[in-house]
């Protein structure tokens, strides 16, 4: 099977509101279980395949209730509600055969009108991506979506404890032109923020992510193939849970997304020798 074959998201209809797909190794993490990146990307593919959904994904939700592993998967998909513009619904993915709901996500689906333009927000300045080394290092490529990504940032990988959380890269698709699929995708392409505070040796995963995706489908198709820059900080962390932020903007310095999440982390502490 060819990477740019496995690395798809083959959607088959069984019923209304009911879909299966075969989701590859390839979108696997290495210590196991599906990359929180790939549920992104299959609720918003299978809500542009759902024939009663209106508009383009404008925002999601998802809860990660447990891990998802490799192989078939079935998904239920149901709308919540649909007004004149906005729709709200509702996606679970499964394993295969089971009842036990991996992620939950709650997606607005939206007819984007012609409004005013306006931004308070700018793209911070960075080096271009072409002078930053593409890292190419055992393990990584299958890391956070890196298999199905690129990323030049200034940031080491693994990260280490520097006093500060925030990073910038640069990130595109290794699978063609970027649309809303793949960019909700890169909302969970950095690494945990708790890991540029305690080091690598932390176990951590994600409780929930919220993207928000402001450009339409049509600004998002302007990427091509090309860069986009990816702001990523962390504010606070104790308890077993830790936050981050980040932003997305295309080279011209238009902002295509933003994201929240919360991620649950522990200490994995070694025995010294004896």
């Amino acid at each position: 099977m060819s990477e740019a074959h496995s690395l798809s998201i083959p959607l088959t209809p069984v019923a209304p509101g009911r879909w299966t797909t075969f989701a590859a190794t390839e979108w696997s993490n290495p210590g196991g279980g599906l990359w929180g990146g790939y549920a992104i990307g299959l609720c918003i593919r299978v809500l542009e395949a759902e024939p009663s959904a209106i508009g383009e994904p404008l925002s999601l939700t998802l809860t990660y209730a447990a891990g998802l592993p490799s192989g078939a998967l079935d998904i239920r998909t149901r709308r919540l509600r649909q007004g004149g513009s906005i729709g709200v619904w509702e996606v679970e993915l499964l394993p295969a055969g089971s009842d036990q709901v991996g992620v939950h996500g709650v997606v607005t689906m939206a007819k984007r009108p012609k409004t005013p333009d306006f931004a308070f927000a700018s793209m911070p300045a960075a080096p271009d991506p072409e002078s930053l080394p593409s890292p190419e290092m055992d393990g990584v490529r299958t890391h956070y979506g890196a298999s199905a990504f690129e990323r030049r940032g200034l940031e080491g990988f693994p990260p280490k404890p520097s006093g500060n959380s925030r990073t910038l890269a640069w990130v595109r698709s290794r699978r063609g032109s970027l649309d809303k699929a793949l960019l909700g995708m890169i909302t969970d392409n950095s690494a945990p923020r708790v890991m540029y505070a305690l080091g690598p040796t932390v176990m951590t995963t994600t409780l929930s992510l919220t993207a928000y995706l402001h450009a339409t489908v049509e600004e998002i198709a302007e990427v091509g193939d090309d860069f986009i820059l990816v702001e990523c900080e962390g504010r606070v962390g104790g308890g077993g849970a830790s936050d981050e932020r980040s932003s997305y903007w295309r080279r011209d310095g238009k902002l295509l997304a933003t994201s929240e999440q919360l991620a649950w982390y522990r200490e994995v502490r070694r025995d010294a020798p004896e």
